[in-house]
């Protein structure tokens, strides 16, 4: 289907299509006449599935609340240490920096890309020019690393280990570059038979399919995901209103 932006420009890649090449910043928003509403995202390394849920990759604790060297007001590039877990290079690019510990504590600023990370051993990050460093930062500081939600994205696992980011309306093949559903009447994969009207969150049990939400305390960490139109079927795709990102 042709999706649009604000007033109707429409794009080079529909919501039916994957992409070896990248064509739009991950998280565009697009949408469609209706208002369904969608985010550009680059797939993880197995095909997408279509009608399934997609998750960010899961943050890697060891690239958290490290330590920086001292990084001057205005800086767009510095030495960054990470903990010892290694990394492709541009693993955070289009992702962010955030800083937890003052000086700077507060902030967060995007990543523009990076060589291959070593373990434990230096490397230079890049920022975005716009994004450059606002407080100085010194050893006192702390800084961390996220992706960007949308690059390599992955099915949730039974109890998820990111933020699910939208339904894939197609498949999308494996590192290729789609849309994912974020908003409006969507064809998602189900686990039991939640009733019409019922709030549903990620499968506790079945990987890519919603629940119905209950309010048990193992659910309490669960992330509502939008509600359903009509009676669940089990093992079937059956039609939710989406109400993630819109």
């Amino acid at each position: 289907m042709a999706l649009f932006e604000g007033n109707p420009i429409a794009f080079q890649q529909d919501s039916f299509t994957s992409s070896s090449t990248q064509l739009f910043p991950l998280g565009t928003r697009a949408q469609t006449r209706d208002g369904r509403v969608f985010r550009y995202c680059q797939m993880g390394a197995a095909d997408g599935v279509a009608g399934d849920l997609y998750q960010s990759a899961a943050p890697i604790p060891n690239h958290l609340a490290n330590t920086p060297p001292v990084v001057a007001l205005g800086a767009t590039s510095f030495s960054y240490t990470p903990g010892a877990t290694g990394g492709a290079a541009n693993l955070y690019s289009e992702g962010y920096l955030q800083v937890d510990t003052t000086p700077g504590q507060g902030y967060i600023y995007k990543v523009l890309g990076h060589a291959a990370i070593t373990a434990s051993v230096a490397f230079t990050l890049n920022l975005f020019p716009e994004d450059a460093i606002q407080i100085a930062l010194t050893a006192s500081s702390r800084v961390g690393l996220i992706h960007n939600p949308y690059k390599n994205v992955i099915l949730p696992p039974t109890t998820q280990t990111a933020t699910v980011v939208g339904v894939a309306p197609c498949i999308i093949t494996a590192t290729q570059y789609g849309w994912l559903q974020t908003w409006g009447p969507a064809s998602v994969l189900i686990n039991g038979t939640p009733a019409i009207t019922a709030p549903v969150v990620n499968s506790a049990t079945t990987t890519g399919a919603v629940d119905k939400w209950t309010t048990a305390a193992a659910d309490v960490a669960v992330q509502p995901l939008g509600h359903m139109m009509q009676v669940g079927v089990s093992t079937k795709n059956n039609f939710v209103f989406l109400q993630l990102a819109p």
